[in-house]
């Protein structure tokens, strides 16, 4: 009894361990890909916000229209079990 209970201590040991190591890696992925050059904080100084010129602006039209079709939808009333 006393060996099944050291196993499963290892066993949750060895899963806390490689749960802390991938929150570890992810954690240091994010925070290099958010390092700001002196270029990046004179604009958030001069505009008040980080811009990409890769992001497009949204078309509101488009948006309202696809709410609009979404709530137009009707839906199915749930089976009763």
């Amino acid at each position: 009894m006393e060996a099944f209970f050291l196993g499963l201590t290892v066993l949750a040991l060895g899963a806390g361990l490689a749960a802390r190591r991938r929150l570890h890696l992810h954690t240091r992925r994010r925070t290099a890909r958010r390092r700001l050059s002196n270029d990046d904080v004179r604009e958030i100084e001069e505009h008040g916000r980080l811009s990409n010129p890769k992001d497009k602006p949204l078309d509101m039209e488009d948006i309202r229209g696809e709410e609009d079709r979404f709530w137009s939808e009707t839906w199915d009333e749930p089976e009763r079990l």
